[in-house]
């Protein structure tokens, strides 16, 4: 199987886009560590991974705690052996409902959250996996940004400003951890039709994107699993420091 040597840890993964990730790793051969705040619901899309033969683990954790952050990585990484790779998936829409409102609006607390969940905890991810990936020989770091970024969207510069930063941060850390054959990528989804029960309104926002995309359907978040695979695989070992942009052809960078 194309991912059989490999262990990743993927954030956020009991719902949505980043149980996608998870699954998809898991069925091409990778053991993979499911952390989330929603412990309940964490262990059941582990178990539902283990029941179709995949290798997967649940670890209830907050990413805005780098303690606990930490802890579920070594934790991860003791039981597998090893950690090849992290997915940074976990952030705002994730945890908290976000504000939509013009920038002058924002509440000071939740742009600081935003920033806190979409970005702070990315760099804890980074810094909690990398002593592995070291271990490792080499290993692949992939955060997940946002199509956001590069078409801006009115009500929700919070979330789009701690969205942009991962680009910079990305290609710094790519530079620093190039000798230590570690790679750091950017994947950033278009509006994805990931809610497990989309109510009318959500489903319609979704929709209404589909008009300023090349392919013109919804995104739904198997759309997004194979690039994740391909980042973790040794496919894309010549690879760093990149953003790649699925969205269907709703911006182009």
């Amino acid at each position: 199987m194309r991912l059989a040597d490999k262990a990743v840890v993927v954030t956020g993964a009991a719902h949505g886009i980043g149980r996608a990730y998870a699954e998809r790793l898991a069925a091409d051969g990778a053991k993979v560590a499911l952390l989330d705040i929603d412990a309940k619901r964490n262990e059941e899309i582990a178990d539902g991974i283990c029941k179709k033969g995949g290798q997967a683990m649940a670890l209830a954790t907050d990413v805005r705690d780098f303690a606990k952050f930490k802890s579920a990585v070594d934790r991860a990484a003791q039981a597998f052996g090893k950690l090849t790779g992290i997915v940074n998936n976990a952030g705002m829409l994730n945890v908290v409902p976000i504000t939509r409102c013009k920038f002058e609006d924002i509440p000071d607390a939740e742009w600081d959250e935003s920033f806190r969940l979409n970005t702070k905890s990315a760099w804890y991810g980074c810094k909690a996996a990398v002593p592995h990936l070291r271990a490792n020989k080499g290993g692949s770091i992939v955060n997940i940004g946002s199509s956001t970024i590069f078409r801006g969207v009115p009500t929700r510069a919070h979330y789009v400003a701690a969205k942009s930063a991962l680009i910079g941060f990305n290609r710094t850390i790519a530079r620093e951890l190039g000798d230590d054959n570690i790679r750091v990528n950017l994947v950033c989804p278009g509006s994805t039709l990931s809610e497990e029960n989309p109510s009318p309104d959500t489903v319609k926002m979704r929709e209404d994107v589909i008009k300023t995309r090349a392919l013109k359907r919804l995104e739904v978040p198997t759309d997004l699993v194979g690039t994740i695979v391909f980042l973790q695989s040794d496919d894309s070992a010549f690879i760093t420091g990149q953003t790649f942009l699925v969205d269907g052809g709703s911006a182009f960078h």
